[in-house]
């Protein structure tokens, strides 16, 4: 018997739902398959599948003649002091992985009908009513399973102050109205890449800083900052998939990393046409301790003996990291390390700490390997000190976006280039995010009507200033296309309980005064600097974006304190 709470059918849908039996997905035969061979549809390859519980019902609560649906992604802040912009990154994975092509199939809409029924139900009681297979259908058969919405987006690398719109997204058939905010879920997941790379980049511009202010002056590949933050972090994020587009992110910045599966994303879904991060053999506790304590200086030589040329990492605090740089690297192995540079030939062996406080543990290190090695070290136009090219150090335990620059400021102020200290990051880099570090929303700011009529969307709840959203169609243009703005037509938020619900203007100036995202329909379309990135299933050629072009847009304006390039990427 139906349910309470079953509801009626939208009156703009017309007939009721097709009532062609509903199979299970594994009754359906899979293309490709061998003849008469059964299997389920990949739950995570099925859009239907791919949105929260509730928007499966949103269909029916749009206003009477609702044809389209405009709806932006944007940063409304952040939670982390000093973080006012955003380096924009992953909308294309998502696009590429979940959105291109033919992704509603007929066995895809039957598997969502069985499991939508069952979920919709009271636990007794299925509820076939709730899934919108009319809909779904329309889009099979109309579009071949295409899906018929189009999204402008800042091109990826772009660095963007906080609360400009990021991207845009609307339906382009008016019967598919329900569907733009259907892929929210979705497409509101590019937080995470964004935020990576955006913690990534923050680091990189703490380290470049602090080789500038410790006399670095090269800053060409190999060399600069281009392998001074290593991802670490594959074992600390959520899932395989966390690990491909979060280590890709960092890519963007860096060229170190551990987190092969970023690699494969940057081939995959950003045209990388070669191998875009790089690494080095390195230890583990395990390949050392399996030594014993007594062994360990034999562990630490056969490491550089199975690797005599090249960079090469060891671990060196399992027992006694003090002991193993002034005894073991700097004194009884110390001819072989030196040895690693000669004729025709480069080496060097990083030192790794893995515990204590970074700081104090990283400046002591520094103390013994400078005495240790002090026939070869250097001194930089600042006046600090530098190893020899034959050995580095690199922390990879406690690194984050706060602890690089107190590590730094330590090192500096004990007369240390940053040159001498490379950086791993594993969970802080990948995994301590979350959806709030930037405050990222997605919101409806405009609809039309089959009558013709428009309205403006927004929220603007009494009770949070900072969920206010913005209003109508958007573009995203440089400041200095509105040099003399009248006051009137610069937003202003509701002044109050009793102020204008909505805010006054149309003119949202980023802080910095250098973007204003332009509401309620009032932009200049040929200045927008937002581009399409999707229609109708197809991602423009034009808007697909390469990991190089990426890297270019992330570094532009990085420079040290007199004004020359300091990016990762600077070739020499």
């Amino acid at each position: 018997s139906p349910l309470p709470h079953q509801p009626t059918r939208h009156p703009a849908m017309g007939n009721k739902c097709m009532g062609s039996t509903v199979k299970t997905a594994g009754e359906q035969k899979v293309a490709g398959g061998a003849a008469g061979s059964l299997a389920p549809v990949e739950w995570t390859d099925n859009i239907l599948l791919l949105s929260d519980s509730y928007k499966v019902s949103h269909y029916m609560q749009y206003p009477k003649g609702t044809q389209y649906v405009y709806s932006y992604f944007e940063s409304r802040g952040s939670d982390r002091e000093g973080w006012t912009e955003v380096c924009f990154f992953g909308l294309q994975y998502f696009i590429k992985k979940y959105l291109t092509g033919v992704v509603v199939t007929r066995e895809k809409i039957d598997e969502a009908a069985e499991i939508y029924e069952e979920h919709f139900g009271d636990g007794m009681n299925p509820n076939p009513t709730m899934f919108f297979r009319e809909g779904w259908e329309y889009i099979l058969e109309k579009h071949g399973g295409k899906l018929p919405v189009v999204i402008r987006a800042v091109p990826e690398g772009m660095v963007v102050p906080n609360k400009c719109v990021l991207f845009t997204m609307e339906n382009t058939d008016p019967k598919c109205y329900w569907l733009t905010n259907f892929l929210e879920t979705l497409l509101v997941q590019v937080w995470y890449p964004m935020s990576v790379c955006t913690n990534s980049r923050n680091q990189k511009l703490a380290i470049i800083k602090g080789m500038d202010e410790t006399g670095n002056t090269n800053w060409a590949i190999p060399g600069g900052a281009a392998f001074k933050l290593h991802d670490f972090g594959f074992r600390g994020v959520s899932s395989v998939e966390s690990a491909s587009i979060g280590g890709c992110a960092h890519l963007v910045n860096f060229l170190g990393t551990d987190t092969v599966a970023a690699m494969v994303c940057a081939k995959r879904y950003y045209n990388a046409s070669k191998i875009s991060g790089h690494s080095i053999p390195a230890s583990e506790h395990s390949t050392i301790t399996s030594w014993g304590a007594d062994g360990e200086l034999d562990a630490f030589k056969n490491m550089l003996e199975s690797y005599p040329t090249g960079l090469v990492a060891c671990v060196s605090d399992s027992y006694d990291i003090f002991r193993a740089c002034g005894e073991y690297w700097g004194d009884k192995l110390k001819d072989m390390i030196k040895g690693r540079i000669g004729e025709g030939k480069f080496g060097r062996l990083v030192v790794r700490p893995d515990s204590g406080d970074p700081a104090t543990t990283c400046k002591k290190i520094l103390d013994i390997l400078t005495e240790k090695f002090a026939e070869d070290c250097t001194t930089t136009r600042t006046g600090h000190k530098q190893l020899p090219d034959y050995i580095r150090v690199i922390q990879g335990d406690g690194v984050d976006y706060e602890s690089i620059p107190k590590i730094l400021d330590t090192l500096k102020a004990a007369g240390y280039a940053a040159e001498n200290m490379v950086f791993g990051s594993g969970g802080a880099l990948l995994q301590k995010l979350n959806r709030d570090t930037f405050k990222c929303a997605f919101k409806c700011s405009f609809i039309e009507f089959e009558s013709g009529e428009v309205r403006e969307v927004f929220k603007d709840p009494i009770t949070d200033k900072g969920k206010s959203s913005k209003k109508g169609r958007l573009t995203l243009q440089k400041a200095s296309d509105f040099p003399s703005p009248s006051a009137d037509d610069v937003y202003k938020p509701r002044d109050g309980d009793t102020g204008v619900v909505g805010g006054t203007g149309f003119l949202h100036f980023s802080a910095c005064k250098k973007y204003v995202t332009v509401a309620s329909g009032k932009g200049d379309p040929a200045k927008d600097l937002l581009v399409e990135v999707f229609r109708n299933g197809s991602i423009p050629k034009a808007a697909d974006w390469d990991l190089g072009s990426i890297r270019a847009r992330a570094e532009e304006g990085i420079v040290t304190a007199d004004g020359k390039p300091a990016g990762a990427f600077i070739k020499a």
